[in-house]
């Protein structure tokens, strides 16, 4: 649950925070992580409009202002669990319609969802690429990513984590990308995201940095939008590649 409110005299509503309750073994770091989700609206407003997770509405914002779905693309999901950008990705392009295709990966199982195609796999593996498409029936015009790798509490690990998921997801999108193809994914404040923005626009029309409403203020999360991938003649063909 997310805020309580109640009413109180004059019936003036006023919100009151959920407080944790101190448990022998749950650790000062659980404890605020539990508080701040109870706490969270987009948590309770993703419990509410049944979206598998906050993050959700990251998408939903960044779309809103930089649109990148559209009816009957093709898009891949990578880190897809628990499924809740494979969601919205879903719906944006009308996949319960009959249009489009969306297909999640990740190392982790993801609870089936309708009319979505989730690999229980490492997008790393070398057949990873040609499984995606094959699934897709051709090349994706969207690739989108909001991986993290498991914090240490370290920043500076952390950052270089992040940022190195992000730049293997570059590598792997230029692999599966139709020409005027879009590209999204997580990466955090810190320096090394400026080099990464570079990169991208040797291949991409259009780069930015994002930071939508739903990534929480004190967070260093940011969000890397390409669009218009160039691509190249030879290795873009917008075909399917055979089924492995």
């Amino acid at each position: 649950m997310g805020h309580v409110t109640r009413r109180g005299t004059g019936d003036t509503p006023r919100t009151l925070k959920v407080r944790v309750k101190t448990a022998g073994k749950r650790s000062v770091a659980s404890q605020k992580w539990l508080a701040r989700q109870l706490n969270d609206p987009y948590v309770a407003r993703a419990k509410r409009e049944g979206y598998r997770s906050r993050a959700a509405y990251k998408l939903l914002e960044i779309d809103e202002k930089y649109p990148i779905l559209k009816r009957g693309q093709r898009v891949i999901d990578l880190g897809a669990a628990p499924g809740g950008w494979s969601q919205v990705a879903a719906a944006k392009i009308g996949v319960s319609k009959g249009e489009g295709r969306v297909v999640g990966i990740d190392l982790l199982p993801i609870e089936p969802l309708p009319g979505i195609d989730f690999i229980e796999l490492d997008f790393l593996a070398p057949e990873a690429p040609e499984r995606l498409m094959a699934l897709l029936g051709g090349r994706a015009d969207v690739v989108l990513s909001d991986m993290a790798a498991n914090a240490t509490g370290h920043k500076k690990t952390d950052h270089l984590k992040i940022m190195g998921l992000a730049e293997t997801a570059v590598d792997f999108a230029r692999r599966v990308l139709a020409p005027g193809g879009a590209f999204l994914a997580k990466v955090l404040q810190g320096g090394t995201e400026t080099s990464l923005l570079a990169d991208l626009k040797r291949d991409f029309r259009e780069v930015r940095h994002v930071k939508p409403a739903a990534s929480r203020a004190d967070s260093a999360e940011l969000y890397v939008l390409a669009k218009g991938f160039r691509g190249g003649d030879a290795d873009a063909q917008d075909t399917a590649p055979p089924t492995p």
